[in-house]
C-alpha cells in the first residue's frame, strides 16, 4: 500500500502542537532524504572508482551480469515491499530497508560515472538541487491545492515509465530526448505535489510516534525519488558523454 493511500486514523493534534509536530516531521523527511541521497553518492562513486567492483555488474562487452540485472531491479522489489508492508514492518525494519535501498541505488548508478564526464555530473546534481529546493518551497508555502494536479502528473508518470519501455527495444534518441523533457516537469511537478502533500500528513499524525516515525521514511522514499529521476531526466538531456 502506498503512502499516498494512507490515512492517519488517530487523534490530530491542534494549536501549537500541530506546528511543532509539523517541523519535527518535516525535518525527519528531509533528513532522511538528505542521508539517503549522500549513502547512494558515497556508494556509486566507490563502485565506479573500483575496477574489480564494477566488473562484477557489467560484462567486458558492456552487457548487465546476474548480479548486474539483479542490483538493477533489486530497487523496484524493495520499494514495492516498503509500501505494500508498511503496516506489518516495524520503524526499524523500514529504516534498515530503506538504507539498504540507498545501497543498491548507489551501485546501480556507478555506472554514470563511465558514461558521462564527471564535471558534467556535478553540474547536473547542482542544478537538480536548486530545482529540487525551489519547488519543494514551492509546494510547502503555496495556498494553492496541489492535489488536482495528482491525476495529470501520475498519468505522466506512468507514459514515461511505457515510453522509456518502448524506447530500450527502439534505441531512438528523438524519443530518448522527449521522455527526458517530459521527465523533468513531471518529476519537477511531483517534488512540489509530495511535499505539500507530506505536509498535510505532518499536520495529523502525532509527533514521536512509530507512525510519524514510518510515515517519515516513507515520505523520505518519495521525495528520494522526485530527485534522482529529475537528476538522471537532466542528465540525459543535458549530459556530456565522457
Amino acid at each position: 500500500m502506498d503512502l499516498r493511500e494512507t490515512e492517519y486514523q488517530g487523534p490530530i493534534i491542534s494549536g501549537a502542537g500541530v506546528k511543532t509536530d509539523l517541523q519535527a516531521f518535516m525535518t525527519n523527511v528531509f533528513s532522511w532524504m538528505s542521508g539517503a541521497l549522500i549513502i547512494t553518492a558515497i556508494t556509486a562513486y566507490w563502485f565506479a572508482s573500483n575496477e574489480g567492483l564494477f566488473s562484477m555488474l557489467y560484462s567486458p562487452t558492456g552487457g548487465n551480469t546476474v548480479l548486474g540485472w539483479i542490483v538493477m531491479l533489486a530497487p523496484l522489489g524493495i520499494v514495492i515491499a516498503m509500501g505494500a508492508a508498511i503496516n506489518k514492518l516495524s520503524y526499524s525494519a523500514l529504516m534498515m530497508l530503506f538504507i539498504g535501498f540507498s545501497v543498491i541505488m548507489g551501485i546501480s548508478m556507478s555506472c554514470i560515472f563511465y558514461i558521462y564526464a564527471a564535471s558534467t555530473i556535478y553540474q547536473t546534481f547542482f542544478i537538480t538541487a536548486g530545482t529540487f529546493g525551489t519547488m519543494a518551497i514551492l509546494g510547502y508555502t503555496t495556498k494553492t491545492d496541489l492535489s488536482k494536479f495528482g491525476r495529470i502528473l501520475f498519468m505522466g508518470l506512468i507514459g514515461i515509465i511505457l515510453a522509456s519501455v518502448v524506447n530500450w527495444f527502439l534505441g531512438s534518441s528523438s524519443l530518448d530526448y522527449i521522455i527526458s523533457i517530459i521527465g523533468v516537469l513531471v518529476f519537477t511537478g511531483l517534488t512540489a505535489y509530495d511535499v505539500q502533500r507530506l505536509k498535510r500528513i505532518g499536520m495529523t499524525v502525532e509527533g514521536g510516534s512509530e507512525l510519524a516515525g514510518k510515515a517519515s521514511i516513507m515520505g523520505a522514499l518519495s521525495l528520494y525519488l522526485d530527485f534522482i529521476n529529475l537528476f538522471l531526466m537532466l542528465l540525459r538531456l543535458f549530459g556530456g558523454r565522457d
